[in-house]
């Protein structure tokens, strides 16, 4: 099949390169001559582990290409996938459909044939029927269908996901489009992937409803971690007694200093907003908005206590920036409230990530970089565990300890133990909900 992947960020470069590994004809398209050239040159800009060594094998057979020209890479596609960016909108919460509506307009002017037009970027409920209209007033000859096939890749694992999938949605109107979906899909559902067909409204709603379930999860853990400090109780034990109960899981049950990414945040706030716009007030979920806020100011609190309650004159070694490891997204990660708290309170703050400085550096100003934990360690009266890389696993403590001014630890994803810490020489060692 030949398909046309608008979009090559995260969503369309990954989606695209697996799909041609698949064995289909894709061409990616991106309005951003440079990135495109990038692209071409075998670089990717994204941090995705093995996606630069899948894109070079595809290329290679031919099956992969890059360009600019969107009319060419439409003419003569089965499907054509729509994965552009839906940012927060300013102002009242909901998503940006702007890139979206124009990718659309664009494609329908650039249809010579049949072809399913799919939106794989997220969307509120009822945008894959205002894209049908859009294309159907700016191509009345067109032949075509939509489909709604919402993506669920984390990121740092985004290539296991999309060839070992939990589930494929696909949101489809007729026969035609489901039939060419399938063909889209056949090598997964030949390994037998559940693929699950629904109508489009309730195919958009699967991916709302799924990311703020799981930020529910984040957030519910969050509240008893903060309630563990208080009575004593430890939310490691606490998780793994829950997480063994097969209704629960024990999935993101991991308590830290709040959700970032480019996903959790975005889509519960446009979830509010869904329900508010169809006067059915999404109350858990707002709540779980508020309380990840929440987290992140009791996150400060805790280490402003930790320097004696005042950043000022403090030097603080911040391990980890990224809203999640093996990712070099920034997007609100619980760094970019924090770091700035530390900053502005007068900390001199060192900064150690292993793929977060290249948007960081823009994010982050008044900050030190620095690739070594020891460096910037040394001296230091406050060690800050953010993100939890491999990288900061193990740790040689108390190397660590004897660097610091104040051997200090705040462990905000609970990967040490306060016993191992006062082992290596931390006069203090504080986590989340222990």
């Amino acid at each position: 099949m030949k398909i046309a992947m608008i979009g090559t960020g995260y969503v369309g470069l990954v989606s695209g390169v697996c799909f041609s590994d698949f064995g289909h004809d894709v061409i990616c398209v991106d309005r951003m001559p440079e990135k495109i050239a990038m692209l071409e040159r075998g670089k990717v800009p994204i941090y995705e582990p093995g996606l630069d060594a899948l894109m070079a094998k595809n290329v290679e057979a031919g099956r992969l290409s890059f360009t600019t020209d969107l009319a060419a890479a439409v003419d003569g596609a089965d499907a054509v996938f729509i994965a552009v960016g839906t940012p927060t909108r300013r102002g009242d919460g909901h998503a940006d459909l702007s890139y979206v509506m124009a990718a659309a307009e664009e494609v329908a002017r650039a249809l010579t044939g049949y072809a399913v037009i799919v939106t794989k970027s997220t969307v509120p409920v009822g945008t894959n029927r205002r894209v049908k209209q859009a294309v159907a007033k700016a191509n009345p000859e067109a032949e075509f269908d939509v489909a709604s096939n919402p993506e669920f890749l984390r990121e740092g694992a985004a290539i296991e996901d999309f060839m070992k999938p939990d589930r494929v949605v696909v949101g489809v109107q007729s026969s035609r489009a489901q039939e060419v979906m399938a063909d889209v899909y056949r090598p997964l559902f030949l390994r037998e992937f559940p693929i699950v067909y629904t109508d489009l409204e309730s195919a958009e709603m699967i991916k709302y409803a799924a990311n703020a379930f799981l930020a529910t999860k984040v957030s519910f853990i969050n509240e008893i971690a903060a309630l563990c400090e208080r009575a004593g109780a430890d939310v490691k034990e606490v998780a793994r007694g829950m997480g063994l109960d097969g209704r629960i899981g024990n999935k993101f049950l991991h308590a830290g200093p709040g959700y970032g990414g480019s996903c959790f945040p975005k889509d519960t706030s446009a979830l509010a907003r869904i329900g508010q716009e169809h006067a059915v007030p999404q109350t858990i979920v707002e709540t779980v908005i508020r309380v990840n806020e929440g987290v992140k100011a009791r996150m400060i609190g805790k280490l402003r206590d930790m320097c004696g309650d005042s950043f000022n004159g403090k030097t603080v070694a911040v391990l980890g920036v990224t809203f999640k490891p093996n990712t070099d997204d920034m997007r609100d990660a619980p760094s970019l409230t924090i770091v700035p708290a530390l900053v502005g309170g007068g900390a001199k703050v060192r900064v150690v990530d292993p793929q977060g400085r290249r948007e960081g550096e823009a994010l982050l100003p008044g900050v030190v970089w620095s690739d070594d934990p020891y460096k910037a360690a040394n001296n230091a009266d406050l060690l800050v565990i953010l993100t939890e890389w491999n990288e900061f696993r193990a740790l040689d403590l108390k190397k660590l300890a004897k660097k610091m001014a104040t051997p200090r630890m705040a462990d905000l994803r609970n990967i040490y133990s306060a016993r191992d810490a006062r082992r290596a020489g931390f006069e203090r060692y504080e986590g989340v909900g222990r």
